[in-house]
């Protein structure tokens, strides 16, 4: 939903924020590196396991979501941060609570539309 509303995303960072076209969608495409990394994250959160690490002692990890988290959005990357932080905390099982800049709000706003 990301790629195919790029040029929606690049129009409101570029008027809200007075951004390039061009350096918007680098942002974009910067904040959608991590979005795509996140969706791997099933298979990198399973924990492990480590057997005989002395006699009789296996060793075992687990990993779980924290519950809330959450996230104060700066006004320099209005797109880029937010995809730095809750794709990877929701996609964990984490609820995830976003404050954006009061500056640059909006392309905030319409990624938490799509999503």
């Amino acid at each position: 939903m990301i790629k195919e509303n790029t040029d929606k995303f690049a129009q409101i960072i570029t008027s809200e924020h007075g951004k390039t076209i061009s350096d918007a969608k680098g942002e974009i495409q910067r904040g959608l590196e991590v979005v795509e990394h996140a969706t791997a994250m099933a298979s990198l959160s399973t924990g492990e396991t480590v057997m005989n690490v002395a006699r009789g002692i296996d060793c075992h990890s687990y990993k779980v979501p924290i519950g809330v988290c959450s996230g104060i959005l700066p006004f320099n990357f209005p797109f880029m941060i937010p995809c730095w932080m809750f794709p990877i905390a929701v996609t964990l099982g984490n609820t995830y609570v976003m404050k954006p800049s009061e500056k640059v709000p909006m392309s905030t706003m319409y990624l938490c539309e799509l999503t």
